[in-house]
């Protein structure tokens, strides 16, 4: 029988790090075919004042940076994109959203039978760091639910009456808790956590190490030995 990890991903969808993060602890996982690995999905919001209805994107990431160094942190992100298979898009039509129905929606996927919430990161991550989608539009989010087998009309149900919005929220504070500050960031078997984006072969060392020991899951601020400095953007 495989050995099992269990890999919470604490991250958020606007983030282009933590969609970084995703292709390489991919990369990571397929180097490792002996071991079942499942991961949860827990959400985080780097903007969570951001109004329901968003900010166009270059106006935010103009008052978080500045002018030049937004420019120069877009063309970068590109450049680190195209090294793991991400083809950033850019749109002056673009729109940075409040993500709390995007989690939302995470939620419901992971508690939806024969839906692959993996899937639904990913297809959230690609609607608004590729195609410039509205993640804050509750029809695009309605339209991802149902690629993914989910049913469409009772997702945008749920999502309009904000009644699982609390949930979520709770989740956040809950990593807060935990010691969670950015994202994205990645706790291996509820004890070790790696924070930023790693190189594949960072996650690989971490899942060798952790496979090898048996030692009792504690709580993540305990165990700090491979908790390595954040790499992240607030997006």
């Amino acid at each position: 029988m495989n050995q099992s990890l269990d890999i919470e991903v604490v991250s958020d969808h606007v983030c282009p790090w933590c969609y970084v993060g995703k292709k390489r602890l991919e990369a990571a996982i397929a180097q490792r075919p002996e071991l079942d690995i499942r991961i949860t999905w827990q959400p985080f919001q780097l903007s969570p004042d951001m109004p329901r209805e968003g900010r166009k994107r270059l106006d935010h990431y103009r008052e978080i940076f500045g002018e030049q160094r937004a420019e120069i942190i877009m063309h970068s992100m590109q450049d680190t994109g195209r090294e793991e298979g991400i083809a950033f898009g850019s749109s002056p039509d673009a729109m940075s959203p409040n993500t709390l129905s995007a989690h939302v929606l995470m939620l419901l996927a992971r508690e939806t039978e024969g839906v692959d919430a993996n899937e639904v990161a990913e297809k959230l991550f690609h609607a608004h760091h590729v195609a410039c989608e509205n993640l804050g539009d509750l029809a695009v989010l309605g339209r991802i639910a149902g690629e993914a087998g989910m049913n469409e009309d009772e997702v945008a149900a749920r999502l309009a009456s904000g009644e699982d919005e609390q949930r979520v929220t709770e989740q956040i504070t809950a990593s807060v808790g935990r010691g969670v500050s950015g994202v994205p960031f990645f706790i291996i078997e509820g004890r070790y956590g790696l924070s930023g984006a790693q190189p594949a072969e960072m996650f690989v060392a971490a899942f060798d190490r952790i496979a090898a020991e048996h030692r009792s899951i504690v709580d993540v601020p305990q165990h700090h030995d491979l908790v390595l400095p954040a790499e992240q953007t607030s997006t």
